[in-house]
Formats: structure tokens, sequence, C-alpha cells
């Protein structure tokens, strides 16, 4: 029934209790997970996840956060982007909440980052998995730059502001929700939950963090992702059994790759 559209079980919290968690998935009608990269170094444990599980998938990319590691070329993401299982770019794009005394000026070298995963999800093919803090003016212009209209994806874990939402919704990509919108302070977050058509959300755990409420403080999983569903039903005054069905059809419609059921996969080993 629902699809947990962003994880991270590659991630020390998780990656050693993977058969726990999937069971956790299974008693929860979770039927699966998109497992998201965030270095290149990373890559093979998130992928090796997938190919290991018919319930999981994978992407591939550098989070605008990470540095010291490696710096991936076109080449390098189009490569791993052929994969079996490998359904997205990303998680990439801007974070200017921890500039570190830096200005925003200083930041190009994120940006840089940024256009040569735009420029991989229009080589591949595939959507973009896009983060975006405290950045979105910027984000929604290298998109309009870089993707030139041909790009599809979503804005990851979103937080940000209706004029930002509205735009990425013009530029035909999916918000994506996850636990935050259960936050007591979320309510601008629910009021732009509010205004997103449906048929445009993702719901997502983004675990091992944000865990939703009543699980906040602890150890996030997929699981939880039907919480998530739980706090936009009623955000959007709906059943959510309605909120499963359609976030999990947008997700097969977007990462097409998984083989436009993504539901299908975590019924069989």
């Amino acid at each position: 029934m629902f699809v947990d559209s962003h994880c991270h079980l590659s991630f020390p919290e998780l990656h050693g209790r993977i058969d726990a968690v999937r069971e956790a998935m299974r008693a929860a009608a979770v039927d699966a997970a998109l497992c998201i990269c965030t270095t290149l170094e990373e890559f093979d444990a998130v992928h090796g996840l997938a190919l290991a599980h018919p319930d999981l998938w994978a992407t591939v990319g550098l989070h605008p956060d990470n540095e010291g590691v490696a710096e991936p070329t076109l080449d390098d993401l189009q490569r791993r982007a052929a994969r079996p299982k490998v359904v997205g770019i990303g998680e990439t794009g801007l974070d200017y909440y921890r500039l570190a005394g830096r200005s925003i000026a200083d930041m190009e070298w994120q940006r840089q980052r940024f256009r040569v995963h735009i420029r991989a999800a229009r080589a591949s093919g595939l959507p973009l998995v896009v983060h975006t803090r405290s950045a979105g003016d910027d984000t929604i212009r290298l998109l309009r730059e870089e993707g030139q209209g041909q790009v599809a994806g979503v804005l990851h874990c979103f937080t940000e502001t209706q004029a930002v939402a509205d735009a990425a919704l013009d530029l035909g990509l999916y918000i994506s929700f996850s636990g935050i919108l259960g936050f007591k302070n979320a309510e601008a977050l629910r009021e732009v939950a509010r205004r997103v058509p449906l048929e445009r959300c993702l719901i997502e755990t983004d675990s091992p963090y944000l865990a939703p409420p009543p699980y906040r403080g602890k150890v996030n999983q997929p699981a939880y992702v039907r919480h998530v569903a739980e706090h936009l039903a009623v955000v959007k005054g709906c059943p959510i059994e309605e909120v499963g069905r359609i976030t999990s059809a947008n997700f097969s419609r977007l990462f097409s790759r998984t083989g436009g059921s993504a539901s299908a996969s975590g019924k069989s080993e």
C-alpha cells in the first residue's frame, strides 16, 4: 500500500538490521523503499542492498553537504545509473543552511555539482532526487537552466515555501513530505501540503532521521512511512488508503524503471 520514496538503509543505524527493517515494512504494508546514495564511496553498499532485495531500489549521487569525498563526473554518474535497479540520480541539490562561515557566493562548488547531476539526469533519462534547504530560489533557477523542461524529479523532504513548491510543480516535479509534516511547529508546511495536489505528492521517511510522531526522537525506518501517510491524510481530509494508493502510483510513475509498479516488487522473493 505504501512506498518509502527516500531512506538511507546503508547508514550504520540501519545497515546491520536489514532483515528486521524489511519485516517491519511488510507488517506496516510498506511495499518498497528507495535507498538513497549520498557519496560515490557509498554507492556499492546502496546498490548492493537493492540487488539483494526485491523490495528495495537505489539511486546514485552526491549529497550537497558532503565535502572531502570523490566528486562525480558526468561519466561516473551515467555509468552507475545504467546498472540494474538504479532508478534515480541523487541525492543532489543545494544546501545553504550550514554555510560554516562562508557566503552563498562561496558555494559555487555546490552549484556546479548540482549542474553535473542535472546533466546526468538528462543524459540517462532518470529522475532527480533533489535536496534543497534554505536554497529554494537557486535550486529552481538551476533546474530551469540545466533541465530545460526535460528532467523529471522530486524535491525530497520538502520544507521550503509555497512559492518554491509552486515553481517546482510548474517544472513538472513532485513534492515529497517526511515525518516533519507531523511536527507540532510545522503548520506552515502543512499549509503547503494542503495546496500540493495529491497526484504530485510522495511520502518518505529520510530514515534513519526525522522519525514521525509518535516515534519522534527514535531511529526512523521505512515502516514508519505509514505514519507520514496518516499525517498527509489528515491534511488532505481523505482516507489513508487513498494517500497510500495515489502516492505509490506517483512513485511508480516517476521512478518508471521500477517497472511501473513498485508495490509488486515487495510481494515475492
